[in-house]
């Protein structure tokens, strides 16, 4: 007659598991799901390539540009290439929603593309790259990140000495 008694008490409590995908579930504050990438706030150092264990971070030069490509199928999100972004243009959402049928394997990544530009003070082949604020005092404004995103990298550094900025 046990038997009866737990089948009362597990009709009078309802379900003990998420009504997922029929509602809302769960999630933990910290938990390191979907990567997203802002390509404004790229520097092209590729710290985030260099420190993806299992390779879901690839750049690859291409004509056009400098193309950035990450596979969330291979991707274990360790957080890693979060923590070494100096700019946080890589991001970890609270998104775990990642279930996909096998044809759309391939959608399951982010590309994004660094083009190249003209360097608006001497005219050479350069990528449009976020200039990296790390230690910038005052820090860029709006109108000198896009300014310092159409230089090279020589002309950067020549534009940050006039600054001030060593």
């Amino acid at each position: 007659m046990n038997y009866v008694r737990t089948l009362i008490r597990n009709l009078i409590r309802g379900p003990s598991t998420e009504v997922y995908p029929f509602g809302p579930a769960w999630t933990p504050v910290h938990f390191r799901g979907r990567v997203e990438f802002k390509l404004s706030s790229c520097t092209a150092c590729r710290a985030c390539e260099q420190v993806c264990a299992p390779g879901a971070i690839r750049f690859d030069k291409t004509p056009e540009g400098l193309r950035f490509m990450l596979w969330h199928n291979t991707c274990v999100f360790c957080g890693l290439c979060e923590y070494y972004c100096p700019t946080d243009a890589i991001h970890q959402t609270d998104d775990w929603h990642m279930a996909h049928a096998t044809a759309h394997q391939y959608e399951m990544a982010i590309r994004e593309l660094i083009s190249y530009v003209s360097c608006t003070a001497c005219g050479a082949k350069a990528l449009a790259s976020a200039p990296n604020p790390a230690g910038v005092v005052p820090p860029f404004t709006a109108e000198e990140i896009e300014i310092q995103r159409n230089l090279c990298p020589g002309c950067r550094k020549t534009a940050l000495a006039e600054r001030g900025v060593k």
